[in-house]
């Protein structure tokens, strides 16, 4: 099966300073996977690379979604091609209506079924009710005087009207509330299907009782050093990074 999404030996650079240092990274459609590591690892570098930011230079390697070669393309026709990101921390926009700016993404990203405002008003009605969001959702500024957990389950009514191939959600959990970490975490495994691949940005194991991750990643010093299933995440909440990071302090312990 082609991986939805291959990143291959990725390295990067924000100026002069390198970020990735070799990243590879297999993702098939309708799996999950976690991607954790501690501060500075990088992890956020490779969700804002692999979408397109243009603050980051691509020294090396690759990264394709399906069969095309995502790597020279911009921010715009990486989104066409079905790849999406959920920001960290979502910007406010003051006059612009979440479901005005919502109907331009759709169109822009699906421009051989555009729909007029009425249409497009149904469909975000309706994925608003399927995710068992407010109503007045769709009369709201992007962002404008939401709390952290509206600005992360206004991304996942993005993520449900433009249906992406490739989601990645960076911190999605961050900030966040039990409340509202099991209500983004069910809006996100309600949409989660055979087609669309999700990487999943976490500090935390917690929000992973709630989205099961089929592979867990541990990233560090721009490299992933340890993959696994999901109770590789249960490991590092029991036993913190070191010993992955630094296998040897653990071994000079011993002596």
């Amino acid at each position: 099966m082609q991986p939805s999404l291959a990143v291959n030996n990725l390295h990067a650079r924000v100026d002069t300073t390198p970020i990735l240092k070799g990243v590879s990274l297999s993702l098939k459609p309708g799996t999950i996977h976690a991607l954790m590591g501690p501060n500075g690892s990088g992890k956020s570098t490779l969700a804002s690379v692999i979408a397109g930011h243009p603050g980051y230079a691509v020294t090396k390697g690759s990264i394709s979604l399906g069969k095309k070669r995502v790597t020279p393309l911009t921010p715009d026709e990486r989104a066409k091609l079905g790849v999406f990101l959920s920001f960290q921390y979502p910007v406010e926009v003051p006059g612009l209506s979440l479901e005005h700016f919502m109907r331009t993404a759709y169109n822009n990203t699906h421009p051989d079924e555009t729909l007029s405002a009425i249409e497009f008003h149904k469909l975000f009605m309706q994925k608003l009710k399927e995710l068992k969001m407010p109503s007045t959702f769709a009369e709201r500024s992007l962002n404008e005087g939401f709390s952290g957990g509206e600005k992360k389950k206004a991304e996942i009514l993005q993520m449900a009207i433009l249906q992406p191939q490739f989601a990645i959600l960076d911190e999605t959990d961050s900030g966040l509330d039990i409340d509202a970490l099991k209500a983004v975490a069910r809006g996100v495994m309600k949409l989660q299907n055979p087609n669309l691949s999700i990487l999943l940005i976490t500090h935390y194991v917690r929000i992973l009782r709630y989205i099961k991750p089929d592979y867990v990643h541990i990233m560090a010093h721009g490299q992933i050093v340890k993959s696994g299933r999901r109770e590789l995440a249960t490991q590092v909440e029991r036993k913190g990074y070191d010993w992955l990071i630094n296998p040897q302090t653990k071994k000079s312990k011993k002596k």
